[in-house]
């Protein structure tokens, strides 16, 4: 297993399609269909950007996942400390329970520890039960819920 970074937008595009679907039949009412291009347009201005990183899981020759993060730095205020994060947006397997995930986590704790920052952030949606697992196992911590209500 090799993890690394990769700027071809149009792959993550590609492998980004699953994560997309899977939004799209748990929540259709806010998010939209699968669009390729409108994808990888998205994903081609981000990846130009030094705080956005989408790295690679390959297997040989084969990619199995992806996973996109972002350095994030929350500035000091009149309430909160400032602090930095890396904040996982996206963290996909193309084949699940075979401990792809965490090889990409550990990639995601070691760019964290490199640039010296001690906090590792990810959301997820509620409804996603995979993505609850997994990072309960990853030993992640709810420490802020995000609500809606509907009107």
């Amino acid at each position: 297993m090799e993890v690394s970074i990769t700027k071809d937008y149009e792959l993550i595009a590609k492998l980004n399609k699953s994560v997309h679907d899977l939004h799209v039949e748990l929540y259709p009412n806010y998010f939209k269909e699968y669009d390729f291009n409108k994808v990888s347009s998205f994903f081609n201005g981000l990846i130009q950007k030094d705080n956005q990183l989408f790295l690679l899981l390959k297997n040989e020759d084969e990619t199995v996942g992806y996973a996109w993060i972002e350095v994030k730095e929350y500035p000091e205020n009149v309430f909160k400390k400032g602090y930095k994060s890396v904040y996982v947006h996206q963290l996909n397997v193309l084949r699940p329970n075979q401990g792809l995930g965490s090889v990409l986590m550990d990639k995601i704790y070691n760019i964290a520890k490199e640039q010296k920052i001690k906090l590792v952030e990810v959301d997820y949606w509620a409804n996603n039960q995979v993505a609850e697992r997994f990072y309960q196992k990853q030993g992640f911590t709810t420490y802020r819920e995000f609500l809606y209500k509907e009107l």
